[in-house]
């Protein structure tokens, strides 16, 4: 192995937030548990549920690809001639964190949501932004705001995220309630690291998930990161427990004070 490659296998375990393997671990655990059970009864004679849980590995492979061919054939794929600035991003991001290739990027119609995300189908790895989000970079002139989305999203790649057997190793805990939405949010901690570790400039930019992106210059960000430490209790840990990502306090707290992970629980 190269000096290059371990530094920046070395890179990508310091990006990653402590508990997520840990989390990772228990999810493919309950997948596997669930898989043999559903051979041995199947073999015992049960064609119920244990067929159903068999044709996960299938499912999974198909809705990849289905996803995938959607923001192909729907979305406007950004490119040296389309969106050039954005494509520079892209690569750029792929380099700095470490890819052997560039992703395929997409602009899909947002219809006024706020969103982005990555995956991949085969060898092929991918993000998409909807147009609502991709104008902070033009329109709104906002270009580190958008650097820090698209390494988010390369980041989600760069951790290995994308991947089928991972999305397979998780898919029967995903529906656990709780137990896959907690991996879910140590994956998003470990996307912001190495967002932050591409464009430290864009951090604040995540203000728009709190208030759109036509306000969101207005707010204060240490303001929502400094009630973190206030706004707590009962019901904002459940809140934070049933949601894929962190909730913006804790998020954001974990952007501004890098001294500590993300509080995943």
């Amino acid at each position: 192995m190269g000096w290059a490659s371990w530094g920046n296998r070395r890179r990508r375990r310091h990006l990653r937030h402590p508990r997520e393997n840990v989390f990772l671990g228990i999810c493919v655990a309950v997948t596997v548990l669930a898989v043999v059970g559903a051979v041995n009864r199947s073999l015992g004679g049960d064609s119920g549920q244990p067929l159903l849980l068999l044709s996960v590995p299938g499912a999974v492979f198909f809705a990849r690809g289905i996803l995938y061919a959607r923001q192909r054939s729907d979305g406007v794929r950004i490119s040296e001639n389309q969106f050039p600035e954005a494509h520079r991003m892209v690569v750029d991001a792929a380099r700095e964190l470490g890819l052997p290739r560039v992703p395929d990027a997409y602009v899909v119609l947002g219809n006024g949501r706020i969103n982005a995300f990555a995956s991949g189908h085969g060898f092929r790895r991918y993000v998409a932004i909807t147009s609502d989000l991709f104008e902070v970079g033009g329109r709104l002139r906002d270009p580190d705001t958008l650097r820090f989305v698209i390494g988010h999203e390369v980041g989600h790649i760069a951790a290995g995220h994308a991947s089928y057997w991972r999305q397979f190793g998780v898919s029967v805990a995903n529906v656990i309630p709780g137990i896959g939405m907690t991996l879910n949010r140590a994956q998003e901690y470990t996307a912001d690291n190495h967002a932050y570790a591409f464009c430290p400039e864009g951090v604040e930019g995540l203000r728009i998930l709190a208030a759109g992106k036509y306000l969101y210059r207005h707010v204060d960000f240490a303001d929502i990161a400094d009630r973190a430490a206030t706004d707590q209790g009962f019901f904002v840990m459940l809140a934070n427990l049933l949601s894929s990502h962190p909730v913006n306090t804790w998020r954001f707290h974990a952007l501004s004070d890098r001294s500590r992970p993300g509080r995943v629980l």
